[in-house]
């Protein structure tokens, strides 16, 4: 699967999380066009060399990504800014031809997404996250580093999974649930709850 846009991306956000994916970028030989922040204490700032801009002359028609590691921060952001939107495979990635990958996710390096898998959009695949056969892949979900699905697992809207969490086949990860890190999901998550542990139990309840 080939998702590399011709034309040059902007990048929407500054923060830590702008580097990794300005650095997928910079791996697939695009140009940036800009990377745009509101934030007044990143504007003027670098990022692997790219400069920090105002969105206050933002061109509409240039296609741009979200650099926001934040689920719902990300969310809301996606709400407001117009696309066309991105979607950003790693040259060092494996993303299954069959698979599917909605507009601004982003698959960093050495993730792997298996057949049959759909994600949807403006989800992060974080550095090594493996998505195996059939699973399902809610809008704005975050798989941070080393996070495994087994097969025909579910993920839903929001959702975010720690570092080298783990989460066994057929299973469901509820809307805006937090799996903690190197936690390991033998049982279904309830939407809004935080499980951390091995095997992982619910420690809290969001909003």
């Amino acid at each position: 699967m080939n998702c590399t846009p011709a034309a040059p991306i902007t990048v929407i956000g500054g923060g830590g999380h702008a580097k990794v994916i300005v650095g997928l970028i910079q791996a697939l030989g695009v140009e940036i066009a800009a990377i745009r922040d509101e934030n007044p204490e990143v504007v003027g700032m670098t990022v692997l060399g790219v400069p920090v801009e105002h969105p206050s002359t933002e061109a509409s028609t240039e296609p741009r990504v979200l650099a926001v590691g934040d689920n719902r921060a990300r969310a809301v952001v996606a709400k407001r800014v117009r696309g066309p939107f991105a979607t950003l495979i790693h040259p060092a990635a494996f993303v299954a031809p069959d698979a599917e990958l909605g507009p601004g996710t982003v698959v960093c390096a050495g993730a792997v997404i298996q057949p049959g898998a759909h994600v949807g959009s403006h989800v992060v695949v974080n550095t090594g996250s493996t998505i195996d056969h059939d699973c399902r892949i809610g809008d704005y979900v975050h798989l941070a580093p080393g996070v495994n699905l087994a097969g025909e697992v579910t993920v839903e809207e929001g959702a975010f999974l720690g570092v080298g969490s783990a989460v066994v086949n057929g299973l469901v990860i509820g809307a805006w649930a937090t799996l903690g890190a190197g936690a390991v999901a033998t049982r279904n998550i309830e939407a809004t709850v935080t499980a951390v542990g091995t095997p992982a139990r619910p420690l809290r309840r969001t909003r």
